[in-house]
Protein backbone atom coordinates (compact mmCIF):
# COMPACT_ATOMS: atom_id res chain seq x y z
CA UNK A 1 0.00 0.00 0.00
CA UNK A 2 1.28 3.65 -1.24
CA UNK A 3 2.47 5.90 1.96
CA UNK A 4 -0.14 8.77 1.59
CA UNK A 5 1.53 12.55 1.31
CA UNK A 6 1.11 14.74 4.38
CA UNK A 7 -1.47 17.39 3.64
CA UNK A 8 -0.13 20.74 2.72
CA UNK A 9 -2.04 24.05 2.71
CA UNK A 10 -1.62 27.49 1.35
CA UNK A 11 -1.14 30.83 3.91
CA UNK A 12 -1.33 34.16 2.87
CA UNK A 13 2.33 35.85 3.89
CA UNK A 14 0.09 39.52 4.07
CA UNK A 15 -3.40 38.59 6.37
CA UNK A 16 -2.74 34.54 7.22
CA UNK A 17 -5.85 33.52 5.17
CA UNK A 18 -5.65 29.64 4.56
CA UNK A 19 -6.81 27.99 1.43
CA UNK A 20 -6.54 24.46 -0.18
CA UNK A 21 -4.73 24.95 -3.17
CA UNK A 22 -2.68 28.25 -4.76
CA UNK A 23 -4.01 31.35 -5.45
CA UNK A 24 -2.70 34.03 -7.58
CA UNK A 25 -4.34 36.75 -5.83
CA UNK A 26 -5.67 36.51 -1.84
CA UNK A 27 -9.45 36.71 -1.69
CA UNK A 28 -9.23 38.56 1.74
CA UNK A 29 -6.65 41.45 1.71
CA UNK A 30 -5.97 41.61 -2.13
CA UNK A 31 -2.79 41.03 -2.69
CA UNK A 32 -1.11 39.18 -5.52
CA UNK A 33 1.51 36.26 -5.39
CA UNK A 34 1.41 36.54 -1.15
CA UNK A 35 0.27 32.40 -0.95
CA UNK A 36 3.05 29.88 0.21
CA UNK A 37 2.77 26.07 0.45
CA UNK A 38 2.70 24.82 4.34
CA UNK A 39 2.59 21.72 5.83
CA UNK A 40 0.41 20.38 8.26
CA UNK A 41 1.75 18.02 10.69
CA UNK A 42 -0.74 15.62 12.13
CA UNK A 43 -0.93 16.33 15.90
CA UNK A 44 0.24 14.10 18.48
CA UNK A 45 -2.01 11.64 20.15
CA UNK A 46 -2.90 13.11 23.38
CA UNK A 47 -3.12 10.48 26.69
CA UNK A 48 -6.75 9.50 27.59
CA UNK A 49 -6.99 10.81 31.17
CA UNK A 50 -5.16 14.36 31.22
CA UNK A 51 -4.35 15.45 34.47
CA UNK A 52 -7.09 18.19 35.55
CA UNK A 53 -5.76 22.33 36.11
CA UNK A 54 -4.85 23.78 39.61
CA UNK A 55 -7.54 25.84 40.32
CA UNK A 56 -7.25 29.19 42.73
CA UNK A 57 -10.20 31.05 44.37
CA UNK A 58 -9.74 34.81 43.35
CA UNK A 59 -8.91 35.98 46.98
CA UNK A 60 -6.03 33.42 47.49
CA UNK A 61 -4.30 33.25 44.09
CA UNK A 62 -1.18 35.28 43.36
CA UNK A 63 -1.40 38.35 42.08
CA UNK A 64 1.84 40.74 40.37
CA UNK A 65 1.86 43.45 42.76
CA UNK A 66 3.45 46.87 41.38
CA UNK A 67 6.54 46.40 43.92
CA UNK A 68 7.53 43.02 41.93
CA UNK A 69 7.68 45.43 38.92
CA UNK A 70 11.65 45.43 38.12
CA UNK A 71 12.56 49.41 37.21
CA UNK A 72 14.96 49.68 34.31
CA UNK A 73 15.87 53.24 35.79
CA UNK A 74 15.18 54.60 32.15
CA UNK A 75 12.81 56.81 33.29
CA UNK A 76 11.07 57.69 29.73
CA UNK A 77 11.30 53.51 29.35
CA UNK A 78 9.51 53.02 32.89
CA UNK A 79 6.57 55.62 32.08
CA UNK A 80 5.44 53.64 28.93
CA UNK A 81 6.09 50.60 31.02
CA UNK A 82 4.01 51.57 33.70
CA UNK A 83 6.50 51.41 36.52
CA UNK A 84 8.59 49.41 34.80
CA UNK A 85 9.43 44.68 33.48
CA UNK A 86 6.95 42.50 35.19
CA UNK A 87 8.08 39.05 36.04
CA UNK A 88 6.77 36.41 33.19
CA UNK A 89 5.75 39.23 30.66
CA UNK A 90 5.91 38.59 27.21
CA UNK A 91 7.15 41.83 25.39
CA UNK A 92 6.92 42.51 21.60
CA UNK A 93 8.96 45.84 20.40
CA UNK A 94 8.18 46.39 16.94
CA UNK A 95 9.97 49.41 14.42
CA UNK A 96 11.31 49.58 11.14
CA UNK A 97 14.75 48.63 10.44
CA UNK A 98 17.48 50.57 11.58
CA UNK A 99 15.19 52.76 13.69
CA UNK A 100 17.30 51.47 16.95
CA UNK A 101 15.22 48.77 18.53
CA UNK A 102 18.64 46.73 19.21
CA UNK A 103 20.09 50.01 20.71
CA UNK A 104 17.47 49.93 23.07
CA UNK A 105 17.55 46.24 24.06
CA UNK A 106 20.88 46.77 24.80
CA UNK A 107 20.16 49.38 26.98
CA UNK A 108 17.57 47.78 28.75
CA UNK A 109 20.07 44.60 29.32
CA UNK A 110 22.76 46.79 30.65
CA UNK A 111 20.21 48.53 32.78
CA UNK A 112 19.03 45.54 34.30
CA UNK A 113 22.51 43.41 34.66
CA UNK A 114 23.78 46.65 36.93
CA UNK A 115 21.06 45.77 39.16
CA UNK A 116 22.80 42.13 39.62
CA UNK A 117 20.06 40.74 37.03
CA UNK A 118 21.32 37.43 34.54
CA UNK A 119 20.20 38.76 30.67
CA UNK A 120 20.27 36.34 28.00
CA UNK A 121 20.60 37.78 24.91
CA UNK A 122 20.00 36.15 21.47
CA UNK A 123 20.65 37.71 18.30
CA UNK A 124 19.72 35.48 15.35
CA UNK A 125 20.70 38.73 12.96
CA UNK A 126 24.13 38.94 14.40
CA UNK A 127 27.15 36.76 15.46
CA UNK A 128 28.57 37.37 18.88
CA UNK A 129 31.49 39.07 18.09
CA UNK A 130 29.10 41.76 16.09
CA UNK A 131 26.69 41.91 19.04
CA UNK A 132 29.86 42.06 21.72
CA UNK A 133 31.81 45.11 19.94
CA UNK A 134 28.33 46.92 19.59
CA UNK A 135 27.81 46.91 23.29
CA UNK A 136 31.35 47.92 24.11
CA UNK A 137 31.46 51.02 21.67
CA UNK A 138 28.07 52.14 23.33
CA UNK A 139 29.51 51.45 27.13
CA UNK A 140 26.99 49.09 27.42
CA UNK A 141 28.80 45.70 28.37
CA UNK A 142 28.38 44.15 31.72
CA UNK A 143 29.17 40.74 33.19
CA UNK A 144 25.60 39.86 34.08
CA UNK A 145 24.67 40.22 30.31
CA UNK A 146 25.26 36.50 28.39
CA UNK A 147 25.34 36.65 24.32
CA UNK A 148 24.41 34.07 21.94
CA UNK A 149 23.86 33.67 18.23
CA UNK A 150 21.81 31.00 17.44
CA UNK A 151 18.35 30.57 14.75
CA UNK A 152 17.04 27.67 16.34
CA UNK A 153 13.89 28.33 18.43
CA UNK A 154 14.12 24.71 20.79
CA UNK A 155 18.45 25.58 21.37
CA UNK A 156 17.25 28.84 22.03
CA UNK A 157 14.12 27.56 24.40
CA UNK A 158 16.96 24.88 26.31
CA UNK A 159 19.18 27.40 26.94
CA UNK A 160 16.83 29.89 28.57
CA UNK A 161 15.56 26.75 30.61
CA UNK A 162 19.49 25.92 31.78
CA UNK A 163 20.63 29.31 32.53
CA UNK A 164 17.24 30.94 33.56
CA UNK A 165 17.95 34.30 33.61
CA UNK A 166 15.78 37.36 34.35
CA UNK A 167 14.93 38.33 30.93
CA UNK A 168 15.53 37.11 28.02
CA UNK A 169 16.11 38.90 24.47
CA UNK A 170 15.58 37.84 20.83
CA UNK A 171 16.27 39.57 17.99
CA UNK A 172 14.40 38.83 16.28
CA UNK A 173 11.23 36.95 15.19
CA UNK A 174 11.35 37.28 11.54
CA UNK A 175 14.83 35.26 11.67
CA UNK A 176 14.02 32.39 14.28
CA UNK A 177 12.28 29.23 13.46
CA UNK A 178 11.16 25.98 14.74
CA UNK A 179 12.51 22.82 12.61
CA UNK A 180 9.24 20.67 12.55
CA UNK A 181 7.80 23.54 10.60
CA UNK A 182 8.36 23.23 7.10
CA UNK A 183 7.52 26.94 5.93
CA UNK A 184 10.84 29.30 6.34
CA UNK A 185 11.78 31.67 9.01
CA UNK A 186 9.46 34.52 8.85
CA UNK A 187 6.81 32.83 7.56
CA UNK A 188 2.97 33.88 9.40
CA UNK A 189 3.20 29.68 10.77
CA UNK A 190 7.11 30.53 12.07
CA UNK A 191 5.94 33.65 13.42
CA UNK A 192 2.97 32.23 15.51
CA UNK A 193 4.44 28.88 16.46
CA UNK A 194 7.77 30.54 17.67
CA UNK A 195 6.21 33.37 19.45
CA UNK A 196 3.89 30.61 21.11
CA UNK A 197 6.46 29.05 22.41
CA UNK A 198 8.47 31.94 23.44
CA UNK A 199 4.75 33.02 25.51
CA UNK A 200 4.86 29.63 27.22
CA UNK A 201 8.23 29.65 28.16
CA UNK A 202 7.85 33.22 29.67
CA UNK A 203 4.62 32.05 31.85
CA UNK A 204 5.78 28.47 33.01
CA UNK A 205 9.53 29.88 34.04
CA UNK A 206 8.67 33.35 34.62
CA UNK A 207 11.22 34.90 32.79
CA UNK A 208 10.26 38.26 31.23
CA UNK A 209 11.24 38.09 27.28
CA UNK A 210 11.22 40.92 25.26
CA UNK A 211 10.84 39.94 21.47
CA UNK A 212 11.61 42.23 18.46
CA UNK A 213 9.67 42.29 15.42
CA UNK A 214 10.61 44.69 12.49
CA UNK A 215 7.56 46.50 10.72
CA UNK A 216 6.60 45.35 7.62
CA UNK A 217 5.70 47.67 4.42
CA UNK A 218 2.28 48.08 5.33
CA UNK A 219 3.11 48.71 8.58
CA UNK A 220 2.20 45.28 10.62
CA UNK A 221 4.33 44.47 13.12
CA UNK A 222 6.15 41.29 11.76
CA UNK A 223 3.18 40.53 9.30
CA UNK A 224 -0.43 40.32 9.67
CA UNK A 225 -1.77 40.18 13.35
CA UNK A 226 -0.52 37.31 14.82
CA UNK A 227 2.13 38.78 17.33
CA UNK A 228 -0.42 41.47 18.89
CA UNK A 229 -2.86 39.00 20.38
CA UNK A 230 -0.37 36.46 22.04
CA UNK A 231 1.78 39.65 23.75
CA UNK A 232 1.14 41.02 26.71
CA UNK A 233 2.14 44.33 25.68
CA UNK A 234 3.24 46.04 22.46
CA UNK A 235 5.60 48.71 22.15
CA UNK A 236 6.38 50.40 18.68
CA UNK A 237 9.60 52.39 18.35
CA UNK A 238 8.87 55.22 15.55
CA UNK A 239 10.78 58.29 14.08
CA UNK A 240 12.20 59.80 10.64
CA UNK A 241 15.73 58.61 10.39
CA UNK A 242 16.92 62.11 9.42
CA UNK A 243 15.81 63.48 12.38
CA UNK A 244 17.47 62.29 15.98
CA UNK A 245 14.14 61.99 17.62
CA UNK A 246 12.83 58.88 18.31
CA UNK A 247 9.19 58.29 19.92
CA UNK A 248 8.41 54.62 22.11
CA UNK A 249 4.57 54.07 22.12
CA UNK A 250 2.86 51.85 24.42
CA UNK A 251 -0.37 50.21 21.71
CA UNK A 252 -1.12 47.78 23.70
CA UNK A 253 -0.19 47.22 27.99
CA UNK A 254 -1.72 44.40 30.07
CA UNK A 255 0.11 45.71 32.84
CA UNK A 256 -0.38 49.58 32.71
CA UNK A 257 -2.05 52.42 30.70
CA UNK A 258 -1.44 52.36 26.52
CA UNK A 259 -0.83 55.24 24.43
CA UNK A 260 1.77 56.62 26.82
CA UNK A 261 5.04 58.07 24.83
CA UNK A 262 8.59 58.27 25.59
CA UNK A 263 10.58 60.63 23.80
CA UNK A 264 14.39 59.67 23.14
CA UNK A 265 17.43 61.00 20.99
CA UNK A 266 19.51 59.04 19.09
CA UNK A 267 23.74 59.95 19.01
CA UNK A 268 26.75 58.10 19.02
CA UNK A 269 26.56 56.96 22.96
CA UNK A 270 23.15 55.48 22.06
CA UNK A 271 19.93 56.43 23.16
CA UNK A 272 19.53 59.92 25.52
CA UNK A 273 16.23 60.20 27.41
CA UNK A 274 14.27 63.53 26.85
CA UNK A 275 13.47 65.09 30.07
CA UNK A 276 11.51 68.46 28.58
CA UNK A 277 10.93 67.48 25.30
CA UNK A 278 8.40 70.50 24.88
CA UNK A 279 11.67 73.03 24.96
CA UNK A 280 12.98 70.60 22.50
CA UNK A 281 10.68 70.49 19.91
CA UNK A 282 10.41 74.75 19.69
CA UNK A 283 13.75 75.30 20.56
CA UNK A 284 14.46 76.21 16.75
CA UNK A 285 11.47 78.09 16.23
CA UNK A 286 11.94 81.09 14.13
CA UNK A 287 10.61 84.42 15.86
CA UNK A 288 7.39 86.34 13.99
CA UNK A 289 7.92 83.15 10.60
CA UNK A 290 4.51 83.01 8.77
CA UNK A 291 2.79 80.11 8.73
CA UNK A 292 3.62 78.78 11.68
CA UNK A 293 1.39 77.71 15.20
CA UNK A 294 2.02 76.38 18.88
CA UNK A 295 0.14 73.07 20.03
CA UNK A 296 -0.35 72.08 22.87
CA UNK A 297 -0.95 67.86 22.36
CA UNK A 298 -1.75 65.39 24.33
CA UNK A 299 0.03 62.55 24.08
CA UNK A 300 -1.04 59.79 27.23
CA UNK A 301 -0.71 61.39 29.89
CA UNK A 302 2.17 63.66 28.89
CA UNK A 303 1.16 67.21 27.47
CA UNK A 304 3.47 68.08 24.87
CA UNK A 305 4.06 71.28 23.07
CA UNK A 306 5.35 71.47 19.35
CA UNK A 307 5.35 73.27 16.05
CA UNK A 308 2.48 73.08 13.49
CA UNK A 309 3.74 74.44 9.71
CA UNK A 310 1.55 75.66 7.17
CA UNK A 311 2.37 77.00 3.33
CA UNK A 312 -0.25 77.92 0.97
CA UNK A 313 0.95 78.87 -2.74
CA UNK A 314 -1.38 79.28 -6.00
CA UNK A 315 -1.18 76.17 -8.27
CA UNK A 316 -1.44 75.79 -11.64
CA UNK A 317 -2.91 72.58 -11.80
CA UNK A 318 -6.35 71.85 -11.74
CA UNK A 319 -6.53 69.36 -9.00
CA UNK A 320 -4.30 70.63 -6.24
CA UNK A 321 -1.95 69.01 -4.41
CA UNK A 322 -2.13 68.52 -0.28
CA UNK A 323 0.69 66.99 1.37
CA UNK A 324 1.09 66.42 4.91
CA UNK A 325 3.89 65.21 7.34
CA UNK A 326 2.64 63.94 11.04
CA UNK A 327 -0.35 64.84 10.45
CA UNK A 328 -3.49 63.44 9.04
CA UNK A 329 -3.82 64.09 4.87
CA UNK A 330 -7.79 63.69 5.82
CA UNK A 331 -7.87 66.05 8.05
CA UNK A 332 -6.13 68.55 5.94
CA UNK A 333 -8.71 67.93 3.39
CA UNK A 334 -11.48 68.33 6.18
CA UNK A 335 -9.84 71.72 7.53
CA UNK A 336 -9.62 73.23 4.19
CA UNK A 337 -12.73 72.62 2.78
CA UNK A 338 -13.97 74.13 6.46
CA UNK A 339 -11.80 77.34 5.77
CA UNK A 340 -13.38 77.72 2.38
CA UNK A 341 -16.76 77.79 2.80
CA UNK A 342 -16.40 79.50 6.52
CA UNK A 343 -13.83 81.65 6.46
CA UNK A 344 -13.57 82.14 2.85
CA UNK A 345 -9.68 81.72 2.07
CA UNK A 346 -10.00 80.08 -1.15
CA UNK A 347 -7.66 77.43 -0.97
CA UNK A 348 -9.94 74.83 -3.47
CA UNK A 349 -6.87 76.53 -6.30
CA UNK A 350 -3.88 76.41 -4.00
CA UNK A 351 -1.49 73.59 -3.16
CA UNK A 352 -1.24 73.37 1.12
CA UNK A 353 1.58 72.13 2.83
CA UNK A 354 1.41 70.99 6.66
CA UNK A 355 3.86 69.82 8.92
CA UNK A 356 4.45 68.81 12.16
CA UNK A 357 8.13 69.67 13.30
CA UNK A 358 11.03 67.23 14.56
CA UNK A 359 9.32 64.24 12.90
CA UNK A 360 6.33 63.93 15.21
CA UNK A 361 2.90 62.29 14.23
CA UNK A 362 0.06 63.88 15.39
CA UNK A 363 -3.27 61.87 15.71
CA UNK A 364 -5.76 63.90 18.30
CA UNK A 365 -8.25 66.37 16.83
CA UNK A 366 -7.05 68.86 19.06
CA UNK A 367 -4.45 69.66 16.64
CA UNK A 368 -7.23 71.16 14.26
CA UNK A 369 -7.32 74.95 16.01
CA UNK A 370 -3.28 75.07 15.32
CA UNK A 371 -3.60 73.80 11.85
CA UNK A 372 -6.95 75.96 11.24
CA UNK A 373 -4.32 79.12 12.67
CA UNK A 374 -1.27 78.44 10.68
CA UNK A 375 -3.39 77.83 7.57
CA UNK A 376 -4.75 80.98 8.46
CA UNK A 377 -1.49 82.45 8.93
CA UNK A 378 -0.27 81.52 5.68
CA UNK A 379 -2.79 81.84 3.20
CA UNK A 380 -3.22 86.41 5.44
CA UNK A 381 0.65 86.46 5.11
CA UNK A 382 0.34 87.18 8.94
CA UNK A 383 2.66 85.82 12.10
CA UNK A 384 0.54 84.57 14.70
CA UNK A 385 1.80 85.73 18.73
CA UNK A 386 5.33 83.46 19.11
CA UNK A 387 3.68 83.26 22.80
CA UNK A 388 0.34 81.75 21.57
CA UNK A 389 -0.87 78.48 22.09
CA UNK A 390 -3.76 76.40 20.10
CA UNK A 391 -5.80 73.68 20.43
CA UNK A 392 -9.59 72.63 19.60
CA UNK A 393 -11.16 70.14 17.31
CA UNK A 394 -12.78 71.23 14.19
CA UNK A 395 -16.36 70.59 13.44
CA UNK A 396 -17.90 70.61 9.25
CA UNK A 397 -20.12 73.51 10.07
CA UNK A 398 -16.69 75.65 11.58
CA UNK A 399 -17.09 75.40 14.57
CA UNK A 400 -14.58 74.57 17.52
CA UNK A 401 -15.35 71.81 20.21
CA UNK A 402 -13.88 70.88 23.13
CA UNK A 403 -10.88 69.04 23.62
CA UNK A 404 -9.96 66.40 27.07
CA UNK A 405 -7.76 68.08 30.06
CA UNK A 406 -7.14 71.75 28.80
CA UNK A 407 -5.70 72.71 32.09
CA UNK A 408 -2.82 70.44 31.72
CA UNK A 409 -2.34 71.70 28.02
CA UNK A 410 -2.26 75.56 29.74
CA UNK A 411 0.03 74.96 32.39
CA UNK A 412 2.51 72.76 30.57
CA UNK A 413 2.64 76.23 28.28
CA UNK A 414 3.11 78.13 31.16
CA UNK A 415 5.67 76.40 32.55
CA UNK A 416 7.32 77.37 28.77
CA UNK A 417 6.76 80.84 29.29
CA UNK A 418 3.29 81.17 26.60
CA UNK A 419 1.31 83.68 27.53
CA UNK A 420 -1.87 83.60 25.56
CA UNK A 421 -4.00 80.39 24.75
CA UNK A 422 -6.51 80.01 22.23
CA UNK A 423 -9.32 77.99 23.50
CA UNK A 424 -12.83 76.02 22.33
CA UNK A 425 -15.59 78.37 24.00
CA UNK A 426 -16.97 75.29 25.15
CA UNK A 427 -14.25 74.22 27.64
CA UNK A 428 -15.08 77.79 29.52
CA UNK A 429 -16.99 75.64 31.97
CA UNK A 430 -14.48 74.00 33.31
CA UNK A 431 -12.04 76.46 33.64
CA UNK A 432 -13.50 79.01 35.37
CA UNK A 433 -10.97 79.10 38.29
CA UNK A 434 -8.07 79.22 36.02
CA UNK A 435 -9.29 81.53 33.94
CA UNK A 436 -9.76 84.06 37.01
CA UNK A 437 -6.10 83.45 37.44
CA UNK A 438 -5.15 84.19 34.20
CA UNK A 439 -7.65 86.96 33.10
CA UNK A 440 -7.39 88.16 29.31
CA UNK A 441 -4.54 85.36 28.56
CA UNK A 442 -7.24 83.39 27.29
CA UNK A 443 -8.92 83.82 24.51
CA UNK A 444 -12.36 81.49 23.72
CA UNK A 445 -12.88 80.69 20.47
CA UNK A 446 -16.34 79.76 18.75
CA UNK A 447 -15.84 78.87 15.36
CA UNK A 448 -13.34 78.94 12.89
CA UNK A 449 -14.66 82.81 10.94
CA UNK A 450 -13.89 83.87 15.00
CA UNK A 451 -10.49 82.57 15.01
CA UNK A 452 -9.05 84.16 11.74
CA UNK A 453 -10.94 87.32 13.09
CA UNK A 454 -8.75 87.34 16.10
CA UNK A 455 -5.98 86.75 14.38
CA UNK A 456 -6.38 89.89 12.30
CA UNK A 457 -7.43 91.79 14.61
CA UNK A 458 -4.32 91.06 16.39
CA UNK A 459 -1.99 91.55 13.93
CA UNK A 460 -3.90 95.11 13.49
CA UNK A 461 -3.80 95.87 17.81
CA UNK A 462 0.75 95.78 17.21
CA UNK A 463 0.20 97.78 13.62
CA UNK A 464 -2.42 100.59 14.13
CA UNK A 465 -0.23 102.23 10.91
CA UNK A 466 -0.23 99.96 8.68
CA UNK A 467 -3.77 99.26 9.55
CA UNK A 468 -4.32 102.80 8.18
CA UNK A 469 -2.82 102.44 5.28
CA UNK A 470 -4.60 98.90 4.72
CA UNK A 471 -8.14 100.51 5.33
CA UNK A 472 -7.16 103.34 3.17
CA UNK A 473 -6.46 101.32 0.16
CA UNK A 474 -9.89 99.56 1.06
CA UNK A 475 -11.72 102.92 1.25
CA UNK A 476 -9.98 104.09 -2.49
Amino acid sequence: MARSKGKTIYVCQSCGAQRPRWEGRCTECGEWNSYVEERLESPKASPSAASSLPIFSMDSAQASEPNDRVRTDISELDRVLGGGLVPGSFLLLGGEPGIGKSTLVLQIAHALAKKDKDILYISAEESVPQTSQRAHRLGMAHQNMFLGSESNLESIIKTAKEKRPECLIVDSVQTVFLPEITSAPGSVSQVRECAGQLMTLAKSEGICVILIGHVTKDGSLAGPKVLEHLVDTVLHFEGDQHHQYRILRALKNRFGATNEVGIFEMNSRGLREIKNPSELFLEERAQGAIGSAVLSSLEGSRPLLCEVQALTVSSPMPMPRRTTLGFDLNRVHLLTAVLDRFAHLQLAHKDVFVNVVGGLKINEPAADLAVAAALISSEKNTALDPKAIFFGEVGLNGEVRAVSFPEMRIKEAEKLGFEKFYLPFSCKKGLQELETKLKSKIIWIHSVEHLQKTILESKHKKTPQKLNKEVSAEIF
